[in-house]
């Protein structure tokens, strides 16, 4: 499983303007919406929302895993973010979220999601790399900085 293959330019947004999980959950949804992966945006957020009800997805180290099953989802989509100057995201840590990676898996597949979370945490525990993404200047720079490490 390659993180990378399910990214694209589109998929990234390195500067988010959200100050608080709430509004962020939107500015992603509308990464999938712009590139065609989603289409009923309000139940898209709606499946976040109700995900983080039960804990929240901001597992610490500036990172959030905003995730959903959506039956629309083929597959399982995944998109990053970006915030330079931080989120309010009540994470486990207490700290904000700088990194937010939102995924959305087809409720009929649950292995692929449990292995794209799976990966995810493996990239994020190599020392650094979540410093090297939150300095990328460019989406295909974050494409290459995941590559280098799959």
């Amino acid at each position: 499983m390659k993180i990378s293959e399910y990214l694209t330019p589109g998929l990234i947004k390195l500067d988010l303007v959200s100050e608080t999980k709430e509004e962020l959950f939107p500015e992603m949804v509308q990464l999938f919406v712009r590139n065609g992966l989603i289409r009923n945006a309000d139940e898209a957020v709606r499946v976040l929302e109700e995900r983080e009800e039960k804990m929240s997805t901001g597992v610490g180290n500036g990172i959030g895993l905003p995730h959903g099953k959506l039956p629309e989802a083929a597959t399982s989509l995944l998109a990053l973010g970006i915030s330079r100057k931080g989120i309010d995201y009540d994470s486990l840590d207490g700290a904000p979220v700088y990194i937010v990676i939102t995924i959305f898996a087809n409720p009929d597949n649950p292995a692929q999601h449990i292995e794209v979370l799976a990966e995810i945490s493996r990239l994020f525990a190599i020392p650094e790399f979540a410093q090297r993404i939150r300095g990328a200047r460019s989406a295909d720079e974050v494409l290459s900085i995941i590559a280098a490490q799959e």
